[in-house]
């Protein structure tokens, strides 16, 4: 008796379920109906003649035979879609799609220059972009709905994203001309003038909590915001100080008449901000963006911001691309 042919589509929903653990939430993520996901299964093991699933967990885990072909689904799988990206796009002149997500830093100067330079070079290639905080980029790419995106580094490992580094953004201190008194005093909890955190949930607010915790500053948390600009323009207000990042001060030009930078008390700190990419997007399309990137970070962000600036000048820079 011939057996059954395997279905791509049958592999595709096995490797989603191994990884959900659940059929209701792959027919959520797929648009398939339940019914449809668990026949997509049972054809699969039918055609195998073994079970993958133990179904009677919650949430469901793979047989010991599951958990070994899940293995093979997964790398078979990245080699078919990494051929497709090399068919589709072998060579970075003949790319025909690239979506690309950017953290909103780069969103009105770098990102229509980053494009307009894209565009020319990549003569049939279909562009979308999306302005997002950082974990949720990193959250696209490793659910590959996006092919590329820049993002702040996160703390932990950036599961199945392959890195490059384009930015050392180090923190400083934003204060309003009408405080006069050392920048230390701040610091203390007694001061008058109270700290406008960044919102927690924001990669850089996690980074400047780390940094006080490591510094031993414990400062009332009256005031936590998302929004950049509001925060710069509060401390222009007169309304409070601030801890963040060059670039993002850089991004508020209109409040720096009305606001002093200085630079963090005590040890210094810096978050890392990288282009990040799976290993199925070509490298060659990869590192034109990476190279482009990094000429129009200088133009439009370091260079305007160490020569107002000087004192930023080492530590305000982009990071060397390694050897090809």
């Amino acid at each position: 008796m011939t057996k059954k042919s395997l279905s791509l589509r049958w592999l595709e929903i096995f490797q989603l379920i191994s990884k959900l653990g659940s059929i209701q939430k792959v027919a959520a993520e797929t648009g398939l109906s339940i019914s449809t996901v668990s026949n997509h299964l049972r054809n699969l093991e039918k055609a195998l003649d073994v079970e993958l699933v133990d179904h009677s967990r919650r949430p469901m885990g793979l047989t010991p035979a599951g958990t070994v072909f899940s293995r093979h689904v997964h790398d078979g799988l990245m080699a078919l879609r990494r051929g497709e990206a090399e068919i589709r796009s072998g060579s970075w002149q003949h790319a025909t799609d690239l979506r690309l997500g950017l953290i909103d830093d780069f969103d009105s100067r770098v990102a229509p220059d980053l494009f307009r330079h894209l565009s020319a070079n990549l003569p049939r290639c279909n562009f979308r972009h999306f302005t997002r905080p950082s974990p949720e980029i990193l959250e696209k790419l490793q659910s590959q709905k996006l092919d590329a995106g820049v993002a702040t580094r996160p703390s932990g490992h950036a599961e199945g994203l392959i890195e490059y580094p384009l930015l050392r953004d180090p923190f400083i201190v934003i204060i309003p001309p009408s405080y006069n008194g050392p920048v230390e005093d701040l610091t203390r909890s007694k001061n008058a003038l109270p700290l406008l955190r960044y919102s927690r949930d924001q990669t850089i607010g996690k980074l400047i909590e780390m940094q006080l915790t490591r510094s031993k500053i414990n400062l009332p948390n009256r005031f936590e915001l998302e929004c950049n600009q509001s925060i710069i323009g509060l401390v222009a207000g007169g309304s409070g100080w601030t801890i963040t990042t060059a670039a993002s001060y850089y991004r508020a030009r209109r409040f720096h008449q009305d606001t002093r930078a200085l630079p963090f008390p005590g040890k210094s700190f810096a978050r890392t901000v990288s282009l990040f990419t799976t290993n199925v997007y070509p490298t060659t399309t990869t590192r034109l963006i990476h190279h482009t990137l990094q000429a129009l970070i200088r133009q439009h962000v370091t260079d305007p911001m160490t020569t107002r600036f000087p004192w930023l000048d080492d530590e305000f820079r982009t990071i060397p691309a390694p050897p090809e």
